[in-house]
């Protein structure tokens, strides 16, 4: 919806959630900054002795795993995954019985595990604002718009289940 000064402006009966920064983008975003920030100060955390590489990459992978399920079971239910789409249906089967967010619960555990594997520090500041960008500029318009769009479904949906675990 727009007016005559040319803003855009957020439309309630919009059939996105109208986040305001694609998720890909802004795990993106906070895995080249932790990179970045570490290229130049170098933060390590972890002993020494520790076999990081493959600890971090088992938490990767997992995540991977994670993600890529929902991702399988939101696209099975038939609906769509890109925060652009619209939303067709309440994914509950899957990792969608433990946590309504796992693909970006996926994303979060990626980011430990990437600072686990490179004993990066920085990465795992990045949880921080990754994180409070998810929960208020993607989360919570997801869950209004979710809410609007499916009703007592969603409101029922969201008693049994929690937001992350």
């Amino acid at each position: 919806m727009g007016n005559d000064l040319g803003f855009i402006l957020m439309d309630d009966t919009a059939n996105t959630a109208q986040v305001i920064i694609r998720p890909p983008l802004a795990w993106g975003l906070a895995a080249i900054a932790g990179i970045a920030l570490n290229w130049l100060v170098p933060l390590p955390f972890l002993p020494v002795d520790l076999p990081a590489g493959w600890l971090g990459a088992i938490v990767f992978v997992f995540a991977l795993a994670l993600a890529a399920w929902a991702i399988v079971i939101i696209t099975t239910a038939g609906s769509n995954v890109p925060t652009n789409l619209p939303t067709t249906t309440i994914a509950e089967t899957g990792p969608y019985r433990f946590t309504r967010n796992p693909i970006y619960l996926g994303m979060l555990l990626g980011l430990i595990g990437l600072a686990i594997a490179f004993d990066n520090l920085w990465l795992l500041m990045m949880l921080v604002p990754f994180a409070l960008l998810i929960r208020y500029g993607v989360v919570a318009r997801e869950e209004a718009y979710l809410e609007r769009k499916f009703g007592d479904v969603y409101r029922g949906y969201r008693s049994r289940v929690r937001r992350w675990l």
